[in-house]
């Protein structure tokens, strides 16, 4: 028998209860690309990219929480100038199970040579500042000679003489 009454309302269930209950978060393309200022179209090719996987009711796509944090780790991969494939590399790589030190050292490689490749293309940046500024400075000098070539070249111009004052 139990103790609650034939007609008594069951009690409300524990917060933490509602909450397991709830179904997860979800997102359209339109609410990710609005959020995210991208183009459907860019979110559709990191889905054909793999990096992206959501579920499907009918044609439209729903995004899971998941999907939404893996494109936000793909946008600040990009910003690092990793490339997309990179980028899923890393992201698959928590997806396995939790082998930290694999995960870690591959992260570590894939940071490393890209800091190797963005150090390259700051030494030839540099290179090429420096060959410019040397430019600039030859250009300079020469421009001060030809303006004072030409100030000396210039006859002078006399003036015409004052006339002289009347005296009342």
């Amino acid at each position: 028998m139990c103790c609650r009454p034939r007609n008594a309302p069951f009690p409300a269930p524990p917060v933490f209860l509602e909450q397991a209950l709830m179904p997860a978060q979800t997102f359209t393309i339109s609410q990710l690309a609005k959020e995210f200022d991208l183009t459907t179209r860019a979110i559709r090719f990191y889905e054909d990219m793999g990096l992206l996987t959501p579920e499907r009711a009918g044609l439209q796509r729903i995004y899971s929480a998941r999907d939404r944090a893996r494109l936000t780790l793909t946008l600040r991969a990009k910003r690092l100038g990793l490339s997309l494939t990179e980028a899923k590399d890393i992201l698959d790589m928590y997806d396995s199970p939790r082998d930290t030190v694999p995960q870690l050292e591959r992260f570590l490689s894939i940071l490393g040579a890209h800091r190797a490749q963005l150090e390259g293309q700051l030494a030839e940046l540099q290179a090429n500042i420096a060959e410019v500024r040397a430019h600039e400075k030859k250009g300079q000098t020469a421009l001060a000679r030809a303006q004072k070539a030409e100030t000396a070249a210039r006859p002078k111009a006399t003036r015409p003489p004052r006339p002289a004052k009347a005296t009342a």
